[in-house]
């Protein structure tokens, strides 16, 4: 798999996006399905019996692919590198003018 700095500007983007994309079918899926499971469960009577133990097995999942969306390959420190250095330049250039 290429390095994000291999890949243009475009591509990156484009890989961004789909990684969004994908987690938020993720997300989507997971409450639509888990609270259809919700509403079988409790309609059985009885209370929550089994919906609960599905719902902390998939959240388990949903939690490591937010994760893994956040801290992509770097490309979040990536990010938060630009950011920052980005703030420090301006502070520089601001220090800068005030002389």
């Amino acid at each position: 798999m290429a390095n994000a700095t291999d890949l243009t500007p475009e591509e990156r983007a484009r890989k961004r996006v789909e990684e969004f994309t994908g987690l938020m079918w993720h997300i989507a899926s997971f409450v639509i399905i888990n609270g259809f499971l919700w509403a079988i469960d409790l309609f059985q009577g009885g209370g929550p019996d089994w919906a609960f133990w599905v719902t902390i097995g998939w959240g388990i999942g949903v939690g490591f692919h937010i994760a893994a969306y956040l801290l992509d390959d770097n490309g979040g420190q990536s990010r938060r590198y630009q950011r920052y250095l980005e703030e420090e330049r301006a502070a520089d250039e601001r220090n800068r003018m005030d002389f």
